[in-house]
């Protein structure tokens, strides 16, 4: 386990270096200029060449990226161009938002979509499992804003049972959650379903029914615990997927999450904070893969890592 373990690491640490490669290039490629942009439509010239020389924006290409590389390894990522403020502090402001929404948006998905798949799975060929294939396609083919706003429509200014957006307490939560949770819970449903059907075909599974073992107990003691697998894979994408934000949903319900700070730094071409919110979703991303590969051994003993 310790060797996978330090293997891993390894290849975290070159998907984060292949990672700020990749995003430096395309930022620079972008066909705008960060020094225009904070200087004004109405600057002159020069006024333009020196923003640009004070960013550092006149050196070479690779000289900026090594630069940055260098404090990025002792923790600075930088100032922002456009709130001129330290972008880790700018990112630690939105962290826990984006980690409550996070949180409460796979909460919902799991919620939505495990039971929901497990009853397709068990009345497969039925209407009761036409019935939630056809809600999982729907709740994963519908735009996250339109269900948003008809949550916000519905349960917010018809029956104002939550709050229209914003943030501060755990109401403001609900909606913004169940809009990522809808979706989600569409894609755990058609996951579950499939992984139980091939784990309810499997000889032990059928042995265990011929022994005259209860249903429920082939089902939980056989069946979940190898069709969960599929479910725990996605819930460590999705840990990386959502800490980097849900940019439509955090706009929708007014939610200070850092896909909102990404999207409004891409308008201003904001590089330093473009950076720094791509890295800190690619390490999440890295760190819920690496989790739901150490939770696969608890939830299935046959699997070991060398």
């Amino acid at each position: 386990m310790i060797g996978y373990l330090g293997q891993r690491l390894l290849q975290a640490v070159g998907v984060m270096i292949g990672v700020t490669i990749v995003t430096f290039l395309l930022v620079f490629l972008l066909p705008a200029d960060p020094a225009r942009m904070i200087a004004g439509r109405s600057a002159t010239a020069a006024t333009v060449a020196s923003i640009r020389s004070e960013l550092g924006l006149d050196r070479p290409l690779p000289v900026q990226y090594f630069s940055y590389l260098k404090n990025l390894v002792q923790g600075d990522m930088g100032r922002s161009y456009a709130q001129k403020a330290d972008v880790a502090r700018l990112i630690k402001s939105r962290f826990l938002p984006t980690l409550q929404l996070a949180m409460a948006g796979i909460l919902f998905e799991l919620l939505i979509g495990l039971p929901t798949g497990i009853l397709a799975a068990l009345r497969r060929g039925t209407r009761i499992d036409q019935a939630v294939m056809t809600l999982a396609f729907v709740g994963v083919s519908a735009p996250q804003f339109v269900v948003g706003l008809l949550l916000i429509y519905f349960l917010a200014y018809l029956l104002p049972v939550f709050p229209l957006g914003g943030y501060g307490t755990p109401l403001h939560l609900v909606l913004p959650a169940v809009t990522v949770g809808l979706a989600g819970g569409g894609w755990y449903a058609r996951v579950t379903r499939s992984a139980m059907i091939d784990v309810l075909r499997q000889d032990y599974v059928r042995t265990a029914r011929a022994k005259g073992v209860l249903p429920r107990r082939v089902v939980a003691k056989h069946v979940l615990k190898n069709a969960v697998l599929p479910v725990v894979a996605l819930v460590g994408l999705d840990i990386g997927v959502f800490m980097g934000g849900i940019v439509i949903v955090e706009s929708v319900f007014g939610w200070p999450g850092i896909g909102q700070m990404i999207w409004q730094a891409i308008q201003l071409v904001d590089i330093p904070v473009i950076m720094g919110g791509v890295i800190v979703t690619a390490l999440f991303v890295v760190v819920g893969n690496l989790l739901a590969d150490l939770v696969y051994p608890v939830l299935d003993p046959r699997i070991r890592y060398s």
